[in-house]
């Protein structure tokens, strides 16, 4: 019997990748999308797919869509997606809005039990103790579709957490990792962007660069795996052909590799348990000459300590990471903002937050707020930094 899915984030690289597994697997339909701004792409899928309600964000937009298609259910906003996440007859919900807008359709898939592919880093890292309670108790199955954890989640099955001595999360360090390290404050935006192994959205690259997103999976994964920060660690390993490892107090290390390519943690969120065959290509592991490993740099990457720290600290101080980054970064890709700059405004807003420990989602929003706020300030008092 067909299993029906409902794609939160249908236009970005994870709802589209998505897509491309759905078409290649004949068990699964599309029951529900949830999409930005990219209408003409919305009105292609709906096409092909035949959804039976959709959401996008402007209600003008919604409005002609459902004039469009009057089989469909159009929706608009924050609540049009939510109810995407909700569809009764989505048994599984792909979680890939970016950002904290995606926090709300999230969370309101896992209150309805609903099996979530887990794809949107802040529903985790900002809000991850509400999010993990809220699927013990509903019986939400939470699996994740970034690589990293996709590879923990896949070498772990089967055994106790209390069996695990650490989890390493691999990464690639980024397009400046073989830049003189008294180089990297002034670096250009083009170079931050040229990533040495993959293409990928502009935010996500700076982040990969800084390892601020390295920093962000150390939290993700303390909350999905339940095991504690000291217990996860990040090494460089520039082939990213080894997309995580977990070493058991045995002494026993598994690993997961696999081509660079996210159809595979997404066809595996959607297939658990089971494994089918589908579009992934093989590991050609005959033409691989090596791989490497090695211990980030705490002078180069400043901020996957500052992160890792701000989690031991509240989750407030998570939240505020995890803001203060996004202003940051923003102002780099507009010029407004040195490379250099993004580490100190971070740290400005760490300073300035007082440790909390939020019980809903609204206290988790208003500290996200407030701490958007203080990474403006904290510009605006400092000037374009150095």
């Amino acid at each position: 019997m067909s299993r029906g899915i409902a794609i939160l984030g249908s236009t970005g690289s994870i709802g589209r990748t998505t897509l491309k597994v759905v078409r290649a697997l004949p068990d699964f339909h599309v029951v529900g999308l949830a999409a930005g701004r990219h209408v003409e792409l919305v009105e292609k899928q709906i096409r092909e797919f035949s959804p039976e309600i959709v959401s996008v964000t402007d209600e003008k937009e919604a409005k002609r869509l459902a004039k469009d298609f009057p089989d469909v259910e159009v929706l608009y906003g924050l609540y049009g997606a939510s109810l995407v996440a909700e569809a009764p007859e989505a048994e599984t919900v792909v979680a890939a809005i970016s950002g904290s807008e995606g926090l709300s359709p999230t969370y309101r898939a896992l209150k309805k039990g609903k099996r979530v592919a887990l794809a949107n880093k802040e529903s985790l890292v900002m809000a991850g103790r509400l999010m993990m309670e809220t699927a013990r108790r509903t019986g939400a199955k939470v699996l994740p579709v970034d690589s990293e954890h996709c590879a923990v989640f896949q070498c772990v099955k089967g055994e106790s957490t209390n069996h695990v001595r650490r989890i390493i999360l691999t990464a690639s360090g980024g397009a400046l990792r073989d830049e003189p390290a008294g180089s990297l404050g002034d670096a250009a935006v083009e170079k931050v962007l040229a990533h040495p192994n993959w293409s990928m959205g502009r935010k996500i690259t700076v982040d990969s660069a800084t390892m601020t997103n390295k920093a962000l999976e150390v939290i993700e994964a303390h909350y999905l795996f339940n095991v504690p920060i000291d217990k996860i660690s990040v090494m460089i390993h520039r082939e990213s052909v080894v997309h995580s490892m977990v070493e058991f107090v045995d002494g026993s290390l598994m690993a997961q590799l696999a081509e660079t390519d996210m159809m595979l943690p997404v066809q595996y969120a959607l297939t658990y348990p089971v494994r089918v065959e589908g579009p992934m290509p093989s590991l050609d592991l005959a033409k691989l000459n090596s791989l490497t490993f090695s211990e980030p740099d705490a002078g180069r990457y400043p901020c996957l300590g500052m992160g890792r720290e701000a989690a031991k600290t509240s989750e407030a101080h998570v939240i505020a990471f995890n803001a203060a980054n996004e202003v940051a970064v923003e102002g780099f890709l507009e010029g407004k903002l040195s490379y250099g700059s993004i580490e100190k405004v971070i740290a400005g807003v760490l300073k300035k937050t007082i440790p909390a420990r939020p019980s809903s989602l609204e206290e988790v929003m208003s500290l996200h707020k407030i701490a958007i706020k203080k990474a403006h300030k904290v510009i605006e008092s400092s000037g374009k930094q150095s």
